[in-house]
C-alpha cells in the first residue's frame, strides 16, 4: 500500500486556482521529488498533504485512510513536514525545539519519556547539532536553524516526510549531510519522502522519481532520465541547459550560456 495517494487534488488561494487536479502517490521507502518553476504549486501541494491547507476538490489518503478523517494527533504521527518558513517559539533552545517533535507521543498531562529524550539525542548527533542543543534557536545561523527544523520533523518518526526546499539555507557540506541522512532514514525505516526541490541535480541524485508540476498540473513524471530533458526544461522553465552525466552515470543539469 502506498503511504500517500493524492487523487485529483485541487487547491486555491482567495478563489485563485493553484492546483488544478494533481494525482500522484508515494510508496514506503520511496523518495519522490516535486520540481517545477516558481508558482507551479509545489509548496501548495505539500501544505495540502500536511493538512495545513484543505483542498477544494479531490482526496488525500495516508496509509489508505482519508487525511481529513484523522485527528490532529494521528495525522502528526503519520506526516511530518519541514516548511520553508517554520515558526520558531521565542527563547526555545535547540533541544527543546526538537523535543516538540515527540509531542504526538506524549499524553496530554504527561511529559517526555526517557525514550523520547534518547530519540532526540540520537537525531541531534546525526545532524551535527549535539553541541548546539543548549543554544537558543534565534542564535543559530540559517543553516543550523534549517537542520534543527529537520531534526524536529525526524523526531516525529512519521511514515511520510514532507520537505519544502530542505537545503535552501545550507552550505554544500551540510546539504549532502542532510540529504544523505534523509536517504538513509527512508531506507532503514521504510518511510516515504515527498520533497519540493529547486536544485534539479540534487533531485536527480536522491529521488527515485521526479514529478514536474507546471500551472497546477503534472506535466511529467518518472525517473530523472525521462523528466530532466532539455526539451522539458526549456518548455516549463524557459531554461537552456545541457544534460550531462558524471563518472558514475548520475545526471547533472548544467546551464548553457549563449555562445
Amino acid at each position: 500500500m502506498s503511504v500517500l495517494v493524492c487523487s485529483e487534488v485541487e487547491a486555491a488561494y482567495n478563489g485563485s486556482r493553484v492546483l488544478a487536479g494533481i494525482t500522484l502517490h508515494v510508496d514506503p521507502c520511496e523518495w519522490v521529488a516535486l520540481i517545477g518553476p516558481n508558482g507551479a504549486g509545489k509548496s501548495t501541494l505539500l501544505r495540502v498533504v500536511a493538512g495545513v491547507m484543505s483542498p477544494v476538490a479531490g482526496q488525500v489518503k495516508i496509509d489508505g485512510v482519508a487525511l481529513d478523517s484523522l485527528t490532529r494527533r494521528a495525522a502528526a504521527r503519520s506526516v511530518a513536514m519541514v516548511p520553508q518558513t517554520p515558526t520558531i517559539p521565542e527563547g526555545m533552545t535547540v533541544r527543546e525545539y526538537v523535543l516538540l517533535g515527540r509531542t504526538p507521543y506524549v499524553s496530554y498531562w504527561g511529559s517526555e519519556s526517557a525514550d523520547d529524550i534518547a530519540t532526540v539525542t540520537t537525531i541531534l548527533g546525526r545532524l551535527d547539532l549535539d553541541q548546539l542543543g543548549h543554544r537558543p534557536m534565534q542564535a543559530l545561523s540559517g543553516g543550523e536553524r534549517q537542520r534543527a527544523v529537520l531534526a524536529r520533523a525526524l523526531a516525529q518518526e512519521a511514515g511520510l516526510l514532507l520537505l519544502d526546499e530542505p537545503t535552501a539555507a545550507l552550505d554544500l557540506g551540510h546539504q549532502q549531510q542532510v540529504l544523505d541522512h534523509v536517504d538513509e532514514l527512508r531506507r532503514s525505516s521504510s518511510i516515504g519522502v515527498l520533497s519540493a526541490m529547486h536544485d534539479l541535480t540534487l533531485a536527480a541524485h536522491y529521488a527515485d522519481r521526479l514529478v514536474l508540476i507546471d500551472n497546477g498540473l503534472v506535466a511529467a513524471s518518472g525517473p530523472a532520465s525521462e523528466v530532466l530533458t532539455a526539451e522539458h526544461l526549456d518548455a516549463h522553465f524557459g531554461a537552456a541547459v545541457s544534460i550531462l552525466h558524471d563518472a558514475d552515470g548520475r545526471l547533472i543539469v548544467a546551464p548553457r550560456r549563449p555562445a
